[in-house]
């Protein structure tokens, strides 16, 4: 569920989803922004809970791949937006797939919009009990305000902790 919450940016699933994801949306734009290299980010890959998702028989770095590779072409349906947001707010395009892999799988496990019980909303899984909604579930809209609602966790954590590299921080 994607909320200002520590526990998400402990989720290293994330950052390899991030990096497999978007590798062709990758090479039309930058791959960096204010926010870190996605690129930079060292991985375990995704579990073996995550990796069942997919009916996986294989956990880590494999896992990844291949869940990046499933969720790939519902991801691209969303490249125009993903692009302009990344750019409006010089962010990694890659950061906003992966989150929007690792949350909705694309939008391929939501139901009319929401998962979550219900309390998640949208590809990137907003969480509506801390958050006021905007625009519907697949919107430009939607997706520049859960990238806004990273951006400030993203900077809470840079506060907290002023040493850490942008990296670290992803």
């Amino acid at each position: 569920m994607f909320f200002v919450s520590s526990r998400y940016f402990k989720n290293t699933n994330m950052t390899f989803f991030t990096i497999l994801i978007l590798s062709t949306l990758a090479a039309t734009v930058y791959t960096s922004g204010n926010y870190g290299d996605i690129n930079k980010v060292p991985t375990t890959g995704a579990s073996c809970a995550t990796a069942k998702q997919d009916k996986l028989k294989v956990c880590g770095v494999e896992a990844s791949k291949r869940l990046a590779q499933n969720d790939l072409g519902r991801i691209n349906k969303y490249k125009s937006k993903i692009l302009s947001v990344a750019k409006q707010k010089k962010i990694d395009p890659s950061i906003i797939a992966g989150i929007m892999s690792r949350e909705s799988r694309g939008g391929s496990v939501l139901k009319n919009g929401w998962g979550d019980h219900n309390n998640g909303f949208g590809l990137m899984q907003v969480d509506k009990r801390y958050h006021k909604l905007k625009g519907t579930w697949n919107s430009e809209t939607h997706i520049a305000q859960a990238v806004d609602i990273f951006i400030s966790t993203y900077n809470q954590i840079k506060k907290k902790f002023p040493g850490q590299s942008n990296e670290r921080i992803l």
